[in-house]
């Protein structure tokens, strides 16, 4: 069960500036010498990293959004933010899991 692509992202590291967006690739193709529980170990600890990153980058931009009095927009980004970090939790059950094991 191979997880063989690359895509890109955009992340913004300076959200002052609109023209600082730059897009990174990487790839899901974990080296086929680990075990199937090595391979999604890694991928559980990309995963919950970026999701980490994505969560803060979502908190921050509700915090700018309730300072330009936009509290609904504010609201909905600090829910998916809170998603974000909800799904983590699964994949920190799942890692602990996998580690035990």
């Amino acid at each position: 069960m191979s997880h063989d692509h690359t895509h890109d992202h955009k992340h913004d590291h300076h959200p002052h500036h609109q023209e600082s967006h730059h897009t990174h690739g990487h790839s899901h193709d974990v080296s086929s010498s680990l075990s199937f529980e090595e391979k999604l170990i890694k991928l559980l600890d990309h995963w919950i990293k970026h999701n980490a990153d994505h969560a803060a980058t979502y908190t921050e931009w509700a915090d700018r959004s309730k300072g330009v009095h936009l509290e609904a927009v504010a609201g909905l980004l600090t829910e998916a933010a809170e998603i974000s970090r909800s799904v983590n939790a699964k994949f920190e059950a799942a890692l602990t899991l996998l580690k035990n094991a």
